[in-house]
């Protein structure tokens, strides 16, 4: 691993707390056609208060716009952000779960804690692999029976998976 490579975390455009931002505002106008702070403080168990002060700085970005009736709304880049986010979120998922065996709870929150921080490249690279995946051919049948096989045993859980 290269010496600076640690340092591009920090250049990630999301961090965790402000992607679940998005998402949630996200899913509140596709729920209910509008999100204000309150609801979006109700839906990720927050007070109004911290919401606010989340917000301020999603708004001082251009992810987030607020229209005269204080309804909040996705710039296209902060939709795009969202959207890059979910998408990430359900390929690996599935990839923790069906490739790798992990426990569904187990993947829902690996797949939280990274989710955000996926490039597209990388994130690209494993739709298509998952694609390939889900594609049931046999040799992708087999490859999945024989890969708990190719885990070494030293590793915990013995390399045993689940499903």
């Amino acid at each position: 691993m290269s010496k600076e490579a640690w340092k591009e975390y920090e250049s990630n455009p999301l961090t965790h707390s402000a992607a679940h931002y998005l998402m949630t505002i996200r899913a509140l106008l596709q729920d209910q056609g509008y999100a204000r702070v309150t609801d979006i403080a109700r839906a990720m168990n927050i007070t109004r208060g911290s919401c606010s002060l989340s917000l301020k700085s999603l708004k001082r970005r251009g992810l987030v716009l607020e229209d005269a009736n204080k309804h909040l709304l996705l710039s296209p880049e902060g939709q795009r952000l969202a959207e890059l986010v979910e998408r990430n979120e359900e390929l690996l998922q599935a990839f923790f779960k069906d490739v790798l065996g992990v426990d569904a709870d187990q993947a829902e929150i690996d797949a939280c804690k990274i989710e955000h921080l996926l490039s597209i490249d990388t994130s690209t690279k494993l739709a298509h692999f998952m694609e390939y995946v889900r594609s049931s051919t046999p040799e992708v049948e087999a490859f999945l029976r024989r890969l708990p096989e190719a885990t070494p045993s030293t590793c915990p859980g013995g390399g045993k998976r689940e499903g």
